[in-house]
């Protein structure tokens, strides 16, 4: 077998030389303070028993989907998925992705076309990045969360045509971040400028909402944004993800969105899961606790003096800022040599010099592990 080309080696050692090399880890016996199973969910042998339980009941054994959905994938359980997915969130329709990429790839490379505007939030997820990287349309940033700086892009693109569609882009739970834009006034400026509103929940859904319903619904914004990306591998515990919008918007991207056209769909299993998840939602004590937890974890910041160095946030993600991969990386490790699980985050995944380690808080976290998770991270970062 041929050597790799003498270009990508040369990437590789550039990123060895930055301490950026990324490695497959296995899973450990560590406390997880890593895992996107913020309620447990993935691990949840109700979930699992009804989820098989469905399966013969309704005497679905079969393995896979055996095709695209346009040719023989489209199983009868999409339908019942997609029609609870639209009860729970409020509406019109739902089209299920085989991922939260697959969707966010499928919906901008196909929806913005030519001569379209396409405003993001520079810290937007790169599952987004490069779906707009693949369409027609011409992509521009915003700073991240600022709105006055939105406007300023939207008024320079308004004045060079009242006809061009802008479609504004966010994410209601920031992946690197764990913060929030303030979406009652993106829903605002949106309408005020006749823009298009896309907001990826990934983050938000099981964690927001009476029911868990996320960031949107639990606003009431549901119907003043165009579409809404939900994914099923963070705290809903299973895989696959979903885009919300009207039934006419589902009808295009069926027609037109090659991730979802150019694949084989998700298996009956994995359907079935999605199904179990949502039923085990809304009565679930789990989001109770995992806010109770995240309550107690900014708590545990302030009395450990790391304010300064935390990213405020409401959320599952909580983000302790360390410069320099190298030093991240060092201090990742010492906390993980204690038994636990914390990730660093590195540039160039961040921008340089906001290397982090990645905190997510789950509702099968005690109070004692957070404790003393926060006192050890302040006893290696005052060295």
């Amino acid at each position: 077998m041929k050597d790799l080309p003498k270009n990508l080696n040369q990437k590789l050692e550039a990123r060895k030389a930055n301490n950026a090399l990324r490695k497959l880890g296995m899973q450990d016996d560590l406390v997880d303070f890593s895992s996107n199973d913020y309620l447990g969910f993935s691990k949840n042998e109700t979930i699992f028993d009804d989820a098989h339980k469905f399966l013969i009941e309704n005497n679905i054994k079969q393995n896979g989907a055996t095709g695209s959905r346009l040719l023989s994938g489209n199983h009868k359980l999409y339908n019942v998925v997609e029609q609870q997915l639209c009860e729970f969130h409020n509406s019109p329709s739902a089209i299920i992705f085989n991922s939260g990429y697959d969707a966010n790839i499928g919906f901008f490379s196909s929806v913005p076309q030519r001569g379209d505007i396409i405003l993001y939030d520079e810290y937007i997820h790169a599952s987004i990045r490069d779906g707009i990287s693949m369409s027609n349309a011409k992509g521009y940033k915003f700073k991240h969360n600022d709105l006055t700086d939105l406007e300023r892009h939207l008024e320079r693109s308004r004045e060079v045509s009242n006809e061009t569609n802008i479609y504004i882009v966010t994410e209601s739970v920031f992946s690197m971040d764990g913060d929030t834009p303030d979406l009652v006034a993106l829903a605002q400026i949106s309408k005020t400028h006749q823009a298009y509103l896309v907001v990826d929940e990934a983050h938000a859904i099981g964690v927001f909402g009476s029911k868990g319903e996320g960031l949107i619904q639990q606003l009431n914004l549901e119907h003043q944004v165009f579409a809404r990306i939900i994914t099923f591998g963070k705290a809903m515990g299973c895989h696959g993800a979903a885009i919300l919008g009207s039934n006419v918007l589902k009808e295009y991207l069926v027609n037109f969105s090659r991730p979802f056209i150019y694949t084989t769909g998700l298996p009956p299993h994995s359907l079935s899961t999605i199904l179990a998840s949502y039923k085990a939602l809304p009565d679930s004590e789990n989001k109770a606790s995992l806010h109770k937890n995240i309550n107690f974890f900014k708590t545990e910041i302030a009395k450990n003096n790391l304010s300064d160095i935390f990213i405020d946030s409401k959320s599952a993600i909580h983000c302790c800022i360390i410069s320099g991969n190298k030093r991240v990386k060092s201090i990742a490790s010492k906390i993980q040599n204690k038994g636990f699980d914390v990730k660093p985050i590195l540039s160039p995944t961040v921008p340089e010099n906001q290397e982090r380690l990645r905190f997510c808080i789950h509702s099968y976290n005690s109070e004692k592990e957070i404790s003393e998770v926060l006192a050890i991270l302040a006893t290696f970062v005052s060295i």
